[in-house]
């Protein structure tokens, strides 16, 4: 096993290197497991947690070993990226990769484990949660400031933003689940609409962020709500058209 370790948590190596050997037997369960498993351990006075990727396919262990960074490796650089561009994510301890002759097997993502009050998810779900349309602006400032930044967040979808409340009805947001993500020297029009798509299929929480992300960005609300509306329906038909391709596949076996 191949670790990476962040400078600041080299003196704990050892047990680091404890938990993810023992993944299987110790640990918290952190949400279902279906397809990644996430496992909280304590670690002194903090809680990390521990990504336990799904092992590649065949095709994909080639890939991993020879031609492109692993979910893991990519995970631990985005996120140190990130900070170093003022981006709110748990704070990366480590990463680890299981090699065999025929590519990667195994792979983890060490980071702290951040306790938010709620994730984007919450606001789609309950439109009458406290404060929504507030922290909804601040989500759509935080966003906006990610497009500045030229950081394309590929899976900018509800569950993998936290959100934590702080003083003054202010909120800071972090940015989980990180290995797909583009950096660019500049985000156009279209690519910052279309990064809106996953987020919700509501019309009313669609106009707020369109009203929001037009006064940033200095573009007619009309145009910004015509454009992140066009993207969000693009995705949902096809996602839907996704499913039931799905459901008559198992209908049929």
């Amino acid at each position: 096993m191949k670790y990476i370790f962040n400078p600041s948590f080299k003196s704990l190596e050892k047990q680091i290197r404890n938990f993810v050997n023992n993944f299987d037997t110790i640990g918290i369960l952190f949400g279902d497991g279906q397809r990644n498993k996430i496992k909280l351990f304590e670690l002194e006075d903090k809680m990390i947690n521990i990504k336990s990727f799904k092992i590649p396919n065949i095709i994909n262990q080639v890939a991993y070993k020879y031609f492109r960074k692993s979910k893991a490796r990519r995970s631990y650089e985005y996120a140190n990226r990130l900070l170093e561009n003022g981006i709110g994510t748990p704070h990366p301890i480590a990463y680890a990769e299981n090699f065999k002759l025929s590519g990667l097997e195994k792979s983890f993502y060490i980071s702290e484990h951040l306790q938010a009050e709620l994730t984007f998810r919450e606001l789609v779900l309950q439109p009458d949660y406290p404060d929504h349309e507030n922290i909804l602006r601040q989500f759509t400032q935080f966003t906006f400031d990610l497009h500045q930044k030229g950081i394309e967040f590929l899976d900018h979808s509800p569950g993998n933003t936290l959100i934590k409340k702080e003083a003054n009805n202010a909120y800071s947001f972090y940015l989980v689940d990180l290995n797909r993500m583009n950096f660019h020297d500049m985000m156009d029009f279209d690519s910052r609409m279309k990064n809106f798509n996953r987020l919700t299929p509501k019309t009313e929480m669609l106009a707020i962020m369109s009203d929001e992300y037009a006064k940033l960005y200095g573009k007619k609300y009309d145009e910004v709500f015509a454009k992140m509306c066009f993207y969000t329906n693009d995705f949902q038909t096809k996602f839907h058209r996704k499913i039931a391709r799905k459901k008559k596949l198992l209908f049929w076996r």
